[in-house]
């Protein structure tokens, strides 16, 4: 396929998106929405990718929504993604809940994990897309903030939901209200991220991560728990104990699983099949 706002390339067992409107630090449009869809179908129907990284070009992470098109939203009196529910885009996964079904909900039915490498501003619709990740390494350069209170805007796209499960009541409410700029470090404290790394170093630092989990984990098993992980935030404790035990018969009797045990006891290196 081919893409105008983003970049995509694949490097031992790990896709590489890179949102690239650097001249307007990544601004999310229509444009950029398809293409990061349709690359992480790419990702996840290719066998060769194991871990997905989704980045920015330039300085930039992604400064949210592009001005010109909420100037046209202004000037033409509409309402983007608003649309009933019959509108909605085709489900990533037909499979997975209807809370994953949703315009950018997507990223948790995505079977593999996705690691959101922040070069640089992340904000509005850029730290929504950040927070659907699975993981957030963040270069000492990022900068985040909300932004929609200071556009009159309200906690768009499921942010009220994803928020304050990454960072606490507290700490979304004031993210939220105030839509301050906070630094990396900040950022880290209160749990945002998962790690702050030197700008010169981020690529390096997160693709060996990336490629660790490419080569010497289970895909089968970063699959499921993926899946666990997210399912679990709907569910009680009871009903996640109970999914997993359903779970684990399944993984006794994988390839993964008697691969996992093989190399441990052979004392050489894992060869999964994801399987």
């Amino acid at each position: 396929m081919t893409y105008s706002d983003i970049l995509y390339r694949v490097e031992n067992g790990v896709a590489i998106v890179t949102l690239n409107r650097p001249d307007r630090l990544n601004a999310w449009r229509a444009e950029m929405e398809r293409d990061v869809r349709a690359a992480m179908r790419a990702a996840s129907d290719d066998d060769a990718v194991r871990v997905i990284v989704l980045t920015g070009a330039g300085r930039g992470f992604c400064a949210g929504a592009d001005m010109g098109l909420l100037q046209t939203t202004v000037d033409a009196g509409q309402v983007p993604g608003a649309a009933p529910s019959a509108a909605r885009p085709t489900p990533f996964d037909e499979t997975s809940g209807d809370d994953f079904k949703r315009q950018y909900s997507f990223f948790p039915a995505v079977p593999k994990p996705i690691i959101a490498a922040i070069n640089g501003a992340c904000a509005g619709l850029g730290m929504v897309m950040a927070l659907y990740a699975d993981i957030r390494f963040a270069a000492d350069a990022a900068v985040f903030t909300t932004a929609f209170s200071r556009r009159g805007l309200i906690a768009e796209h499921g942010i009220s939901w994803l928020l304050p499960r990454t960072v606490g009541m507290a700490h979304a409410a004031d993210l939220l209200f105030s839509a301050r700029k906070v630094r990396a470090d900040e950022a880290l404290a209160m749990g945002l991220v998962s790690r702050v790394i030197p700008l010169p170093d981020l690529e390096a630092e997160v693709m060996a991560y990336a490629q660790m989990l490419a080569s010497e984990v289970s895909p089968r098993s970063l699959r499921e728990m993926k899946r666990e992980i997210w399912n679990a935030q709907f569910q009680t404790l009871g009903q996640a104990i109970d999914a997993a035990n359903i779970d684990m018969r399944g993984s006794f009797t994988s390839a993964d699983f008697k691969e996992g045990v093989a190399h441990f006891v052979e004392k050489r290196g894992p060869a999964f099949t994801g399987t």
